[in-house]
């Protein structure tokens, strides 16, 4: 008898790490883990094996995580629980063969409906890029950096699954005379980020660093598209807006947090002590960084490999931050960690980073040289970490498309 892992399990997608996504395939849309080339239907998985109880069971044959994430820990642990009894049973093979497809058959869904989103700024390496080139004669970090993590609330209406086709946005743009004009952004950019998926909690809840993992459910790769120049007039004194609502891309698969326990390292030094709500130390069961490690290609050539270790500020403590004053947390609330940059060149999650803001551009294989995105050009993010028993986890493909920004409404039409 075989195992379903001896048959199928690969490289980054074994026993350690069993994410979910919302898969489509032959007209149906699935909630769905991955097994190697392999990805199986839970919903079929379990009616054939058994053993489930009931409210895992129910929300295992949903379409996506809503049912899991409104369950909570108790149901998406013995979900996992059994899940990784089942695959790595010695006559599971035949079970999972029968519920799989191969994974270039299938296309993706939204593992999840967005509620609530917020978005962080936790690289010290990016905050400080970014402040040097937005405000050249300040300092780089605001005081209140380096004692809060700084975020914002974003658009979850236009957050899109990999694979989705990005419209470039429109906006009002600087100019040197300081009026400024309207139409395509010109300076379309990427930020390279990790995000992080909620259940809920009742209304005032102040979730501690400790408790984070009760509900966190788990991590996925993100792409906060930005339109550096509308972002760039419009941020101060409200911050971000039209420069990056038009869109933000989650990836194909959802690792769940337990999955990364092997990958949780030290985080960097911090300058000032936190205050005690963000304090993440031996206490509050830290150590919370983690070593992911990120790539992204620019059609398919490897620009970057940011370093998610570098993050100054964890997930812990970004999801205690937006429950400290009360905020709610609902099923499907989600946070992104802000751009993922680290000391070289090379590990910076954006292009405004590696072309400094054009200044100097990025070099490309064939000789060309790149600044900002043109139309036409895909990027794919990939990210690993590594996984219980020596394995690899991987969090599969991030990707999208520049399309033509749509042609502007005649004012009389509109």
């Amino acid at each position: 008898m075989t195992t379903a892992v001896e048959k199928y399990a690969t490289e980054g997608f074994g026993a350690a790490n069993l994410p979910y996504a919302s898969v489509t395939h032959d007209g149906r849309t699935f909630l769905a883990t991955r097994l190697g080339d392999r990805v199986i239907d839970l919903g079929a998985l379990a009616d054939r094996v058994g053993g489930l109880d009931a409210e895992a069971a129910a929300a295992a044959s949903t379409p996506n995580l809503d049912a899991l994430l409104a369950g909570g820990p108790s149901v998406w642990r013995p979900l996992r629980t059994w899940l990784t009894a089942t695959v790595t049973a010695a006559d599971s093979a035949d079970a999972v063969a029968d519920a799989g497809v191969p994974v270039d058959e299938v296309g993706y869904a939204m593992p999840f409906t967005p509620a609530d989103y917020v978005d962080y700024y936790a690289s010290e390496d990016h905050a400080t890029n970014i402040g040097k080139m937005f405000r050249p004669d300040e300092a780089a970090l605001k005081p209140n950096w380096k004692h809060l993590p700084v975020g914002y609330h974003g658009r979850s209406g236009t957050v899109v699954i990999s694979g989705t086709d990005i419209v470039r946005p429109k906006g009002l743009r600087p100019t040197a005379d300081g009026i400024p004009d309207f139409g395509p952004s010109t300076r379309l950019d990427i930020e390279a980020e990790m995000g992080f998926v909620c259940s809920g909690a009742p209304t005032g809840t102040e979730v501690s660093v400790a408790e984070a993992p009760e509900y966190i459910f788990g991590a996925f790769l993100f792409n906060d598209w930005s339109a550096r120049d509308i972002q760039n007039f419009e941020y101060v004194p409200l911050g971000p807006n039209l420069g990056k609502s038009f869109a933000s891309s989650v990836g194909t698969w959802v690792v769940p947090l337990e999955a990364l326990d092997a990958a949780r390292v030290e985080t960097p030094q911090r300058e000032f002590p936190v205050a005690s709500y963000l304090e993440d130390g031996p206490s509050a069961g830290g150590p919370w960084g983690l070593d992911i490690h990120l790539e992204v290609d620019l059609n398919g050539e490897t620009v970057s490999r940011p370093e998610y270790r570098y993050m100054y500020w964890t997930a812990p403590q970004m999801l205690a931050h937006m429950t400290v004053n009360g905020g709610s947390l609902r099923p499907g609330d989600m946070f992104g960690s802000g751009t993922i940059s680290g000391p070289e060149k090379n590990t910076r999650g954006s292009f405004i980073e590696l072309s400094w803001g054009g200044k100097e551009p990025l070099v490309l294989a064939d000789g060309t040289e790149m600044v900002f995105l043109q139309d036409g050009q895909n990027v794919t993010m990939r990210a690993t970490a590594p996984g219980a028993n020596g394995e690899t986890v991987s969090f599969g493909e991030c990707s999208g498309t520049i399309l033509p920004a749509r042609p502007t409404r005649d004012a009389q039409e509109a």
